[in-house]
């Protein structure tokens, strides 16, 4: 059974956010909490805390079954673009150019791998190959 955890207004470009997020899609929990904690991005930090938070939601929905057995993956992860503030700054010879700053919102969905293939599996058989 999955559970799903959302980060809304996240003040990060979804550039920026997209790039982290790319490198823990289709990995176990605790290699993706891993590359979170010693990737140097701003973004890690944030997605570090909604991994868990998704962690935690699929413990209260299941709350017979054992974390450690449960072997849990990141099934799905997205970032979408937020709202977007506008500001204007100060230009030469009396103008304006226009700031953009931009802000997103994240979607994590963990699940427990129950003989499935997962994407981090067939990056292995991939590679193998």
């Amino acid at each position: 059974m999955e559970a799903i955890a959302r980060l809304r207004n996240v003040p990060t470009s979804p550039r920026k956010m997209r790039l982290v997020a790319d490198l823990v899609r289709g990995k176990r929990v605790g290699q993706a909490l891993s590359i979170l904690k010693f990737t140097p991005n701003h973004g890690s930090i944030k997605l570090e805390k909604l991994l868990l938070s998704a962690v935690a939601n699929w413990q209260a929905k299941n709350p017979d079954a054992k974390l450690e057995d449960a072997d849990l993956y990141v099934k799905t992860i997205f970032v979408d673009a937020g709202r977007t503030l506008k500001r204007l700054r100060p230009a030469p010879q009396g103008r304006a150019h226009r700031i953009r700053k931009r802000s997103n919102h994240v979607t994590l969905v963990v699940d427990a791998y129950n003989g499935g293939v997962t994407a981090d599996e067939v990056e292995t058989t991939e590679k193998s190959n």
